[in-house]
């Protein structure tokens, strides 16, 4: 298939372009590089663009024959949206809806959409379903789940066969050590913990160890960056006209903050000085995925289900690449 991610020189979306050109697919990444990276998509393949240019949109689209839309795009920390909303709702919402009009125009009616477990904000129920009430308690989450109604109203309206992917806490990087994880600042726990072991920082701070778990710290599932990928794949394969699949992405194992810090410790040989400090507000105990749907519906199965495999594949990248993308320049 021809295919169009956005975002693709961002984390998730460059890792799914290398899994799509393996496979045989024709692909394109569109991004306008202020948070992806050009050294992240592989020569030729790379469009710079913004995603609320709905008429360039439409000339590649066409141009390129794309049967398929990858939408990756889009801000993603919670803090921040809290912070700087207007961001959120223009990049996440407002661009999103310009690049289903531009599918429109261009007569493209498949998509997979990146969403996150952040719409089912404080679940009531652990491990979560695809069942859980939706209550985002942010609005990052709730820009997210803003994309996931109208995809179901233009799957009703215009005949699109969509599949919203709802990522619990990625993590990892390509096993090749080509790509991985490079943000400014780092706000992900697994390559924060191996920047301390790099000693790029002092320590790691954990925020809360008093919390109902078992020794006391945050549960989070972490999910292989090529899991994810790899249900994008599969994700394509079941789109249907005029229906809609919303699944959960995650391994169904909780590894606690702690538990992520003493991995890294294994993996990388290193002294990880840490620290305990107070709780962040918002903070959920315990966020694990259900994701038995997602491998019922699209024969889906993580490969990476242990969070030493994880962190191999995470420290790999960042040993050989200390400075990020920074190192190829």
């Amino acid at each position: 298939m021809h295919i169009l991610v956005t975002g693709g020189a961002g984390y998730v979306g460059s890792h799914a372009v290398r899994l799509l050109l393996e496979s045989g697919h024709e692909v394109w990444a569109y991004d306008n590089l202020s948070r992806g990276h050009r050294q992240a998509v592989p020569d030729g393949r790379l469009i710079e663009g913004e995603v609320a240019d709905e008429g360039q949109l439409v000339e590649i689209l066409k141009e390129k024959r794309i049967e398929a839309v990858m939408h990756f795009a889009a801000f993603a920390e919670v803090g921040e949206s809290m912070q700087h909303p207007d961001r959120y709702y223009r990049n996440n919402v407002v661009a999103t809806l310009a690049l289903l009009e531009a599918m429109r125009a261009a007569e493209v009616g498949r998509i997979v959409f990146s969403s996150t477990t952040a719409t089912y904000g404080e679940p009531a129920t652990i491990p979560i379903t695809e069942k859980e009430e939706q209550q985002p308690i942010n609005p990052y989450g709730f820009s997210k789940l803003v994309i996931e109604k109208a995809l179901a109203d233009y799957a009703r309206a215009y005949g699109w066969g969509y599949a919203a992917l709802r990522y619990f806490n990625a993590a990892g990087a390509s096993p090749s050590g080509e790509i991985g994880e490079d943000h400014d600042p780092e706000s992900h726990l697994i390559p924060i913990v191996l920047q301390v072991a790099l000693g790029q920082r002092d320590q790691i701070s954990i925020f809360g160890d008093d919390y109902s778990t078992p020794d006391g710290t945050c549960i989070r599932d972490y999910v292989h960056i090529d899991d994810l990928g790899s249900a994008h794949l599969l994700a394509l394969d079941k789109l249907q006209s005029g229906q809609g699949l919303c699944l959960n992405l995650g391994t169904g194992r909780g590894t606690s903050v702690r538990e992520v810090i003493d991995a890294c410790r294994r993996i990388s040989g290193r002294d990880i000085p840490e620290q305990t400090v107070a709780r962040r507000p918002g903070d959920p105990p315990e966020l694990v995925a259900d994701s038995s749907l997602a491998q019922s519906v699209l024969n889906w199965t993580p490969q990476y289900t242990d969070i030493d495999s994880i962190v191999d594949t995470a420290w790999n990248w960042h040993e050989s690449h200390p400075r990020g993308y920074g190192d190829r320049d």
